[in-house]
């Protein structure tokens, strides 16, 4: 695991993501990537429960990069998708003020499930894996929402809160993989680059 970036220093690593979270997790593992994010529609296949939905983004946002780029043998190709899910519905990014005010009304005081759907290309394959972490949220008050959503921080984060930063204040308990509900599960992705290299 440790010695992750040294067999990664031999390839052209790629991060099929914008997410300044992503990025800084990444790094973490291997010291030189390159940022490439994915620009196709993402399309969600009928049927597919809101737990697996990350998955099949990430494969997609993976197949999207891989398209566009044409890697070579020494090209890995990494992307992440992230959903908070509460009450079997996907919690996205919120659009706007009054919809990051929804989002944590609803999570407020009840626990909820947060995805994390791999998907990483090398030599020709692609490799995916889903991670699971539950987090319950205390009893926010409005004026707990109100100043939060001020703060903006929810206002590009899935479900609209960020656990790493402000949001945090509002988490009593996780079970899981704490880098899952950042939006990069590292212990997970470092077992999957060791087995695929």
């Amino acid at each position: 695991m440790f010695g992750l970036n040294e067999k990664l220093k031999t390839k052209r690593v790629i991060l099929a993501s914008q997410s300044p979270r992503r990025k800084e997790l990444l790094s973490s593992i291997v010291s030189d990537f390159e940022i490439c994010p994915a620009y196709g529609d993402e399309i969600i296949p009928v049927g597919t429960t809101p737990m697996f939905v990350t998955v099949v983004l990430a494969e997609q946002k993976c197949q999207e990069v891989v398209g566009r780029l044409s890697p070579d043998e020494n090209t890995v190709v990494i992307a992440c998708d992230t959903a908070v899910i509460c009450d079997n519905k996907i919690f996205g990014k919120p659009k706007n003020k009054l919809d990051a005010e929804r989002m944590l009304r609803e999570l407020s005081g009840k626990t909820h499930f947060v995805s994390s759907g791999l998907c990483v290309y090398y030599n020709g394959k692609y490799h995916k894996h889903m991670e699971t972490s539950s987090v319950t949220f205390s009893e926010l008050t409005e004026t707990d929402i109100k100043e939060y959503v001020d703060s903006g921080e929810p206002m590009d984060k899935a479900g609209a809160y960020g656990i790493q930063g402000l949001g945090g204040l509002m988490v009593r308990k996780i079970v899981g993989d704490y880098y899952t509900i950042v939006g990069l599960p590292v212990n997970s992705l470092c077992q999957m680059l060791r087995s695929i290299l």
